[in-house]
């Protein structure tokens, strides 16, 4: 056997290091870091809100012909058996939620790591979630939010907190809204931080490592909103229209247009009986006077009555006046 030649270990040096290097950049691999649109991710939780609500609608038409009220006491079960089957439909068989699918957005297991052979293109592979965190997902969200539910309402309906001081009830009051604000606190920090990292929208997708990523990295989100923008606008100017128009007086805006209008002659030669005798304005609301038929303002006419419980028809005492006049001035030529 021949003797190895003397640069022989430098060969294999060589080969070794760059086996060695190879190994460790495949072991250093990690996914792209990729920005997911908060936007996108505040409303697929918003579609799946209304999507429940949709939902619920249409159980609830099932039931109208069954006595009024009957299912109020089991509204909490309904929205419970809704959200599972939510659940059961789209997380459960690694499908993304309605709201997801329209946004474009998946789970993605972030506690797995990429395969050493798998490539990363897109920083989007990885994946779904485990049938542990689908089950504890559906154990937090679902029941969680069911058994908070009911808890509050068995706690209201006892009236735990105007029990005494050193009561188990009035202990438990306490404890249930010390957890309570608890979790509001950790909801508003936690909303903070997804503000600034965009990852984990909820407590319990950063517990669980539940990550929203894209579904598909050359699609856009399949809800436009400009036809609710313009919808919302236009709502909200109607409700100012409808706040601000009653507080305004007709008969102002009648006398500031009335030099801008083409009818002229026919306003001017117009019955002086029509007019209300009180604030001499044609009546928005006319209330005829009976047996004289004299149009009133009815707020005009409801404020002279309240004032004097002996309230007679201006109208009427005016051509009286007159014809009393009228019959003096007669008397006194014919003397």
């Amino acid at each position: 056997m021949d003797p190895p030649s003397e640069f022989s270990w430098e060969d294999h040096y060589i080969r070794l290091f760059s086996q060695w290097k190879t190994i460790k950049r495949s072991s250093q691999a990690s996914p792209i870091s990729i920005l997911v649109s908060r936007v996108n991710q505040f409303d697929a939780a918003r579609l799946d809100v209304e999507m429940s609500a949709m939902l619920k609608e249409q159980l609830l038409k099932v039931f109208s012909l069954l006595k009024p009220g009957i299912l109020f006491q089991y509204e909490a079960e309904l929205d419970t058996f809704l959200e599972f089957l939510i659940w059961r439909f789209s997380i459960w068989v690694d499908k993304p939620t309605p709201g997801n699918a329209l946004m474009n957005l998946r789970y993605r297991d972030e506690r797995s790591t990429l395969a050493l052979e798998k490539e990363v293109r897109t920083g989007l592979e990885g994946p779904g979630l485990s049938i542990s965190q689908k089950i504890w997902y559906c154990l937090s969200t679902v029941g969680g939010q069911y058994i908070w539910t009911r808890l509050q309402s068995f706690s209201a309906f006892r009236r735990w907190g105007e029990s005494d001081q050193r009561s188990l009830s009035r202990r438990s009051w306490g404890l249930i809204k010390r957890l309570e604000g608890l979790y509001k606190v950790a909801s508003f920090t936690n909303l903070l931080i997804f503000l600034y990292s965009g990852r984990y929208r909820t407590i319990i997708e950063r517990i669980l490592k539940a990550r929203l990523v894209y579904g598909s990295p050359h699609m856009n989100r399949s809800v436009s909103f400009e036809y609710m923008n313009r919808q919302l606008v236009w709502n909200e100017f109607s409700e100012m229209l409808l706040v601000l128009l009653p507080l305004l007086n007709s008969s102002s805006a009648k006398k500031f247009l009335h030099p801008f209008s083409k009818d002229k002659a026919s306003d001017s030669s117009g019955d002086d009986d029509t007019t209300c005798p009180i604030c001499q304005a044609i009546p928005t609301i006319a209330f005829v006077a009976h047996p004289c038929h004299h149009r009133y303002c009815y707020y005009c006419l409801q404020t002279r009555w309240s004032a004097t419980s002996s309230f007679r028809c201006i109208r009427c005492d005016e051509l009286v006046n007159a014809m009393q006049r009228q019959g003096l001035s007669d008397s006194q030529t014919s003397k």
